[in-house]
């Protein structure tokens, strides 16, 4: 079974490292939240290093 990207919408605070990381898979909307472009993207090295980098810590994968 894979991995989902999953993004805690209330905990972001839309500080845009995840879009800037990685802009084929994460966006800013007009409520400054992250979301998925792609929601059955694939979690690569990029996605990984998104999450890593977000100051809120609110992207996981499960």
């Amino acid at each position: 079974m894979t991995k989902s990207i999953i993004i805690d919408a209330y905990e972001c605070n839309g500080c845009g490292s995840c879009m800037e990381i990685c802009p084929e898979v994460f966006a800013i909307d007009e409520a400054e939240k992250a979301f998925l472009i792609d929601s059955e993207a694939e979690i690569t090295d990029k996605v990984e290093e998104a999450a890593a980098y977000c100051a809120k810590k609110c992207i996981h994968f499960e």
